[in-house]
């Protein structure tokens, strides 16, 4: 039996994020009965241990202490692992540590798995030391950290093809062990119809109508281009709106950009907050006119990937990171003056059958490259080669 203690996610089942839906899916779809998964997850209640998935799912109790809570989480969910690995005698485990936060902890973590026989494996996850949230010396940390958790990875995973070449030439003095698999998604089509009751009531209280927006999903922060997004959409000559499924509750980065652009001036431009119910929001995805996507602090971005499997035309922010999912499965944009503007206006004359090309494309995309059951079949494979050495 091949033990697999996953840490990093918030645990399952998953409510939304990326890490968390991809820890459901790889414990849902589970083939093989040789690999029994053991699941982190934090609360600030009683810690509970409980089954999801036929996984062994265990909670760690986080104290609130700011920004540390997901160091702090990351060490406590590794010394877990570690002691149930001593108590039940486990061979070969695998921990598989999601994003690099305990760089400066982990040699002496490793020490001790390595002491039991077990193996560390990374996500690096993308490049969050650049992330325009962090002030400077969180984000010296973040580097630090990255750096010491490829320098001690026995196996780094990596969700992007320009991650993984990141991750081998910065590291290359280290000559890190990696491997791609991407992050997945699914070609499914939402259950809601179109007249359904709840979706109406959301669409007429927020103003929308089906076909005649352009949607963004996606963390309301400064590296998600929010910024050149609505601006170069305020210039462009659409008579559609802009509708922005995101979290702008208490945050000043909301009112910045309100008296930076005066956005709250287009009558186009729509914050409609956050929206946690997945059948109704692949259902907004299928019903827009099309996706625009700024991401480009990277690696593969869920949110892309359930634009592609359920938008027609997807604008991205050209970037390696955005290339290699898209490819020729969607149209791109430059982060300089006029250049999402530009293709706003192009995209408003496509015909009904570019549109569905467009669409077919990108499916496709899905379907042949990150399906869930391709990436769980990757996953398990390289779970069970240390169980056959």
């Amino acid at each position: 039996m091949q033990h697999v203690f996953i840490i990093g996610s918030k645990g399952i089942p998953s409510n939304y994020g990326g890490f968390e839906t991809f820890v459901d899916k790889l414990t849902e779809n589970r083939k093989s009965s040789r690999i029994k998964y053991h699941v982190a997850g934090i609360t600030e209640n009683a810690p509970r241990e409980y089954t999801y998935n036929a996984a062994h799912c265990f909670e760690i109790k986080v104290p609130p202490i700011g920004a540390a809570k997901a160091v702090y989480y990351d060490i406590m969910a590794f010394k877990y692992s570690l002691e149930y690995i001593k108590k039940h005698h486990i061979k070969h485990a695998i921990v598989y540590v999601l994003a690099c936060r305990i760089g400066p902890f982990v040699g002496e973590l490793k020490r001790e798995l390595k002491a039991v026989g077990g193996h560390l494996y990374v996500n690096p996850d993308g490049h969050e030391w650049k992330r325009g949230k962090w002030n400077s010396l969180i984000k010296m940390y973040w580097k630090i950290s990255e750096r010491l958790m490829i320098k001690n990875g026995e196996l780094i995973v990596c969700d992007s093809k320009n991650i993984e070449k990141y991750i081998r030439k910065m590291y290359s003095k280290y000559n890190p062990q990696t491997t791609y698999i991407a992050y997945g998604a699914e070609i499914k089509k939402s259950q809601l119809k179109d007249d359904d009751e709840k979706l109406k009531e959301w669409m007429d209280d927020k103003g929308v109508k089906p076909g005649e927006y352009y949607l963004v999903v996606g963390r309301f922060v400064p590296e998600n281009n929010y910024e050149m997004m609505i601006m170069e959409f305020m210039k462009s000559k659409t008579k559609k709106d802009l509708v922005l499924i995101t979290n702008i509750e208490k945050n000043k980065f909301y009112e910045e950009l309100k008296l930076k652009t005066g956005f709250d001036k287009d009558k186009r431009i729509k914050f409609v907050g956050t929206l946690y119910d997945q059948e109704m929001l692949k259902k907004i995805r299928e019903m827009a006119y099309g996706y625009i996507h700024g991401h480009e602090v990277g690696g593969t971005n869920p949110s892309l990937l359930e634009a592609l499997a359920s938008t027609r035309m997807n604008l991205l922010l050209k970037v390696g990171f955005n290339k290699e999912v898209g490819e020729h499965g969607a149209v791109y944009w430059k982060k300089k003056y006029g250049s999402l503007t530009k293709l706003l206006d192009r995209v408003e004359e496509c015909t009904e059958e570019q549109m569905n090309e467009y669409g077919d494309k990108a499916k496709a995309r899905i379907s042949n490259n990150f399906s869930w059951e391709k990436i769980v079949n990757d996953y398990e494979k390289i779970f069970l080669e240390v169980e056959d050495e």
